[in-house]
């Protein structure tokens, strides 16, 4: 099979439907250039008949009710008929989006694998008892919020759906959740697996539109009471003063300028590995991705000739044909990336490989492009691209490599690259990131807790910390016997 649906439609309390005025988006397969599907187009009216559906299914607290081990077999169920559903999602995924098929399966297997994650946490979410002494009873409890908006972005777009959602469902949250319009497909997905699961109807609602118009009509609906973002700072932004008219608490996971530090003891080889892998997959297109490289002068030249061969070993290509470098989502993405670059050689940086769009091809595709004599007030070191460019800085003392890392707006992920234990705890300590990977970029998973310090937001997704982000606590205290008046506290 080398097609998919041509026309998905929005899923709003448990049904598959139009948009209520008919509209439309086209979808585009990067690779190509081409339209493959199109998507119900959700407006303010699709809005508010998703989140009064999950109101409503919230005000029944059929999930809330539901015992916690039942909530975790319905998302085990989930996650099951994921798994069923992974081919075809791969090849979603790889149309739409531009992932390899491979990488598309990751995604189907890794959002099937969420779902069971915070389906086995969601019998373990406990409150506590509070001592206050004699004739009294005190203890708190773990609530949902209410409806929670979540809006994914276009780069992984099920995989970022699928934590939030699984959460949410582990939590007795019900969902209103926008797919990104560029790449909506893979989501649709989500739904498929909740209407087949048999997931009370209204708790998770499935809709695409564009961010103007559909998106900043659920963050700033009126009766939302979550908001979970991933997506750009500008975006970000935009929500949280949305969010700050009506209090509504929020999970940020914005962008990100990650750079690895690499010490003179490191296996260079294996740092180029590393390095290739946190730049180049899914053509660069990864909030987390390692943007730059800050090396010893010492190693500089080893470091950007082995840096530079790696970069032109690449393939480049369709990700239905397996290739390496995969394309970027869009034409205005491909000119946007190209444009940095132009600037980044203007200002004096040297592309040592790539910077300029691959024409060679149908389709959006960016050569693999690493640039040295990167100087760190450059924009090309300090602003995120989201392609395959890497930026190589240098540094002549340990302290000095670790200000380079830590000085952009940013702190989402760092990197150290040591066989000295000492240094990396050292470093890790030093780091402003939310996560340090040594040794290895992207290690961690599902499992490890994931987000932002500084413009790089905050609150965080994965792990069992991201359910804390899915509740608030309320305190019961009760007096057990007669008499006595309670002592006001605020």
């Amino acid at each position: 099979m080398s097609e998919i649906k041509k026309f998905w439609q929005n899923y709003i309390n448990g049904e598959w439907v139009d948009a209520i005025d008919g509209g439309r988006i086209e979808i585009e397969n990067p690779a190509t250039g081409q339209i493959i599907a199109e998507v119900a187009q959700a407006r303010q009216s699709d809005v508010d008949t998703a989140v009064s559906a999950a109101r409503a299914c919230f005000e029944t607290r059929e999930l809330y009710n539901m015992r916690p081990t039942n909530r975790g077999a319905l998302m085990f169920e989930i996650a099951r008929h994921m798994t069923e559903m992974a081919d075809e999602i791969a090849l979603a995924e790889c149309l739409d989006n531009g992932k390899t098929l491979a990488g598309g399966k990751n995604e189907a297997l890794a959002a099937a694998r969420y779902f069971t994650y915070y389906g086995g946490l969601a019998d373990k979410l406990e409150g506590r008892m509070i001592p206050l002494g004699a004739d009294y009873v005190d203890y708190t409890i773990p609530t949902p919020f209410g409806v929670s908006a979540q809006i994914v972005p276009w780069n992984f777009p099920l995989q970022i759906a699928a934590r939030s959602v699984a959460c949410a469902l582990a939590t007795a949250n019900t969902v209103v959740l926008k797919s990104p319009e560029l790449s909506p497909v893979s989501t649709y997905f989500i739904a498929e697996a909740c209407h087949r699961a048999g997931v009370p109807k209204g708790a998770v609602n499935i809709l695409c539109g564009y961010g103007h118009e559909c998106g900043a009509a659920l963050v700033s609906h009126p009766d939302i009471d979550h908001i979970v973002f991933t997506g750009s700072v500008a975006t970000g932004q935009s929500i949280l003063r949305a969010a700050a008219e009506r209090v509504i608490p929020c999970v940020m996971e914005l962008g990100g300028k990650s750079a690895g530090v690499l010490f003179k003891d490191a296996d260079v080889d294996q740092a180029i590995n590393s390095t290739a892998s946190g730049i180049f997959s899914h053509a660069g297109q990864v909030c987390s991705a390692q943007s730059r490289l800050i090396v010893p002068k010492s190693l500089q030249a080893e470091v950007v000739e082995k840096m530079a061969a790696k970069a032109k070993s690449l393939s480049i290509g369709p990700g239905i044909d397996g290739h390496d470098l995969t394309p970027v989502i869009s034409a205005a993405q491909a000119d946007k990336i190209e444009g940095m670059c132009l600037a980044a050689s203007q200002a004096g940086a040297e592309a040592v490989s790539g910077g300029r769009k691959h024409n060679e091809l149908p389709g959006h595709f960016i050569e693999p492009t690493v640039f040295a004599n990167v100087a760190p007030n450059m924009t090309i070191a300090r602003e995120e691209v989201f392609g395959p460019v890497l930026s190589i800085l240098t540094y002549d003392d340990p302290e000095e490599a670790l200000a380079l890392a830590n000085g952009t707006d940013y702190g989402l992920c760092a990197g150290v690259y040591t066989k000295d234990l000492a240094t990396a705890h050292w470093a890790a300590d030093q780091l402003v990131a939310g996560q340090v990977f040594v040794n290895e970029w992207f290690a961690g998973g599902i499992e490890t807790p994931f987000g932002g310090m500084k413009r790089s937001g905050y609150g965080r997704e994965k792990g069992q910390e991201a359910l804390l982000n899915y509740v608030q606590t309320k305190n019961v205290g009760i007096r057990i016997t007669a008499g006595g008046g309670g002592r006001p506290g605020g």
